[in-house]
C-alpha cells in the first residue's frame, strides 16, 4: 500500500512540476521536515535545512520570474526539460524503498511523463495568451499555474488518490480539447 500511495504522491507531485518546477520540491521538502512524508533511501537530502531554504528561494524567484513579460516564455522553453528532471527526481523520492529497476522505471516513465504532459499543456497555454492578447493575460495565467503547482502539491502530500485522478481529468481533458481542435481544421 505504501508503495501505491507513494506513487501517486510522486507522480502528483512530478505533474505539478509542470506547472511551477521548484514549487513541489519546496511543499515536499516541508511536509518531509514536518514528518508527513517519508522519503526513499537517498532523497533525505530534500528535507535539510539548507535544501528548504533553497527551495524557498527558488520558489519565490521561479513565481515572480514568471510576471515579467517576454521572460515568462522564454521560461517555459527551459522549463520543459527541468520539469522532466524535477518530475523523475521526485517521483523517485516518493516511491519508497522499492526495487531501484522498479523505482527508477516508474520515475522515468510516470514521472517524467507526468511533468512533461502538463509542462507542455501550460507552455502551450501561455504562447496562446501571448498571441491573442499581446501577453496582457500571461499575468492571469502565470497565477493560475502557481495556484495550480501549490495546490496539485498539497493533494500530493495529503490526498494522493486525489491529486492524481486531478492530474487525470486535467490530461484528459486537453488532450480531447486538441483532438476536437485538431478534427475541425
Amino acid at each position: 500500500m505504501e508503495f501505491i500511495f507513494g506513487s501517486l504522491m510522486g507522480i502528483g507531485l512530478s505533474a505539478a512540476c509542470g506547472f511551477r518546477v521548484f514549487v513541489p520540491f519546496f511543499v515536499l521538502s516541508f511536509a518531509s521536515k514536518m514528518s508527513y512524508v517519508k522519503l526513499s533511501s537517498g532523497f533525505e537530502w530534500i528535507q535539510s535545512d539548507a535544501a528548504l531554504a533553497c527551495f524557498l528561494i527558488a520558489t519565490i524567484a521561479e513565481i515572480a520570474a514568471y510576471y515579467i513579460p517576454i521572460v515568462d516564455n522564454f521560461l517555459d522553453t527551459i522549463a520543459t526539460p527541468a520539469a522532466v528532471v524535477a518530475g523523475i527526481v521526485l517521483t523517485a523520492a516518493a516511491a519508497g524503498d522499492i526495487s531501484p529497476f522498479l523505482k527508477w522505471t516508474l520515475a522515468i516513465i510516470a514521472g517524467g511523463g507526468a511533468a512533461a504532459s502538463i509542462q507542455g499543456l501550460t507552455a502551450v497555454t501561455r504562447l496562446t495568451s501571448s498571441v491573442t492578447t499581446a501577453g496582457t493575460a500571461n499575468p492571469a495565467v502565470s497565477t493560475g499555474e502557481a495556484a495550480g503547482a501549490f495546490t496539485l502539491s498539497i493533494f500530493s502530500i495529503f490526498l494522493p488518490v486525489a491529486a492524481f485522478i486531478v492530474f487525470a481529468v486535467l490530461l484528459v481533458y486537453f488532450v480531447n480539447k486538441k483532438m476536437r481542435k485538431k478534427a475541425a481544421v
